[in-house]
């Protein structure tokens, strides 16, 4: 890791794992501060750095929970922070500065060591050209305020590709990288990494658990890996995602202190996955392909806006956990807890706004309908 990171010129970066905090604790609609200092002292003394946040993760309070609970509290060497400029805040390039600092007050830092161009895909792409949005990151960085430029990607890898060749000043590139992604038609982790290595460009791994999904397994499918007597289903898929080669940092959202202890039990000192437990992850692949689960990682982007207020990734979460488990409880939650203060399936208008932002490209509207058939007879 060491080598990749003097390959990188990212020196200031400790080991390989970093704390994404989109899914931070959280008491009611707050924070959990206390939780998450925490949480951010036990990652710092096991020798880990690098924090990753966006203006848009939990309506701006993961940023002001990193000025109280990290800025507020280490000095700015102790750590790395990356945050990210995302299309719903800004429409024009005027609107681009005065955002951008707003954003380093919200985090009490006066830079930051990485700047995004939040989930790229074709047509987002076309938006942060029309304002200039990687000129005015790389001005930035010019004037210190930001370390390295890099963008996050959702998309197919033609379009990173043209995304690469007209920005060749791009430092690095984060993709979703996970082992039941890593050959999927729609996500394309496989050539969205060879993407990156074609273009000799650095690595960031998100949603290596795809959103809790391989830590959930089906039953069948924890116990393949349960049979190896060798960790966690999210260590093999941590582990997965982070032995390639040109991987510099795995994200990983932890929400409470047992998920960071686990994380960091095999990441500290880190070995990829052996020929033995690459098969049985393979294996997991095959049992939960056959369960044509809906896959969503519960980033909640669909959420913002809807006119209807469907909490749309618990309404797949409840569909997925009937078909895995046969789940009685997965009725008494659509009704009663998931569609009680909020949308159901039902209400779905059709306009689609949730599509546009599904960074899955899931066909949420149809979905909806399959939801709904199963919960509302």
């Amino acid at each position: 890791m060491r080598k990749g990171k003097s390959m990188t010129g990212f020196e200031k970066v400790k080991k390989n794992f970093g704390f994404g905090c989109m899914r931070l604790p959280m008491k009611g609609k707050e924070v959990d501060q206390a939780e998450f200092s925490r949480m951010v002292d036990t990652y710092i003394a096991a020798g880990f750095n690098y924090f990753d946040t966006a203006r848009v993760y939990l309506g701006g309070k993961s940023e002001t929970a990193i000025r109280e609970c990290i800025a507020k509290r280490y000095p700015r060497e102790a750590f790395v922070l990356a945050d990210k400029l995302s299309a719903s805040l800004f429409n024009s390039r005027e609107e681009i500065r005065p955002l951008f600092e707003k954003q380093l007050e919200s985090c009490g830092v006066e830079y930051f060591d990485f700047y995004l161009m939040h989930s790229q895909n074709r047509d987002v792409f076309e938006k942060y050209k029309h304002c200039h949005a990687y000129e005015q990151a790389f001005e930035l960085k010019k004037e210190g305020k930001v370390r390295h430029v890099g963008l996050s990607f959702h998309d197919k890898a033609d379009v990173l590709e043209d995304i690469l060749k007209q920005y060749p000043q791009v430092e690095f590139v984060q993709i979703q990288l996970n082992y039941l992604d890593y050959d999927d038609l729609a996500v394309q982790g496989r050539q969205c990494y060879e993407m990156c290595r074609k273009y000799n460009k650095p690595v960031i791994v998100m949603e290596p658990v795809k959103g809790g999904s391989l830590v959930n397994l089906p039953d069948d499918a924890a116990q393949v890996l349960k049979s190896l007597k060798g960790g966690s289903p999210a260590s093999y898929a941590i582990r997965f995602a982070a032995g390639f080669d040109g991987i510099f940092m795995v994200l990983s959202g932890m929400s409470n202190m047992e998920q960071m202890q686990d994380n960091i039990s095999f990441m500290q000192d880190f070995h990829p996955l052996d020929k033995r437990e690459t098969e049985a992850v393979k294996r997991v692949c095959g049992i939960y392909q056959s369960k044509r689960l809906i896959p969503c990682t519960a980033c909640r982007y669909c959420t913002d806006g809807c006119p209807k207020q469907i909490d749309i990734p618990n309404l797949f979460s409840c569909l997925n956990a009937k078909k895995l488990h046969n789940d009685w409880n997965a009725d008494y939650y659509y009704s009663d807890v998931c569609a009680v203060n909020n949308g159901k399936a039902s209400d779905c208008i059709g306009c689609g706004k949730c599509e546009r932002s599904c960074p899955q490209h899931l066909p949420i509207r149809a979905l909806l309908k399959d939801v709904a058939k199963e919960f509302e007879k």
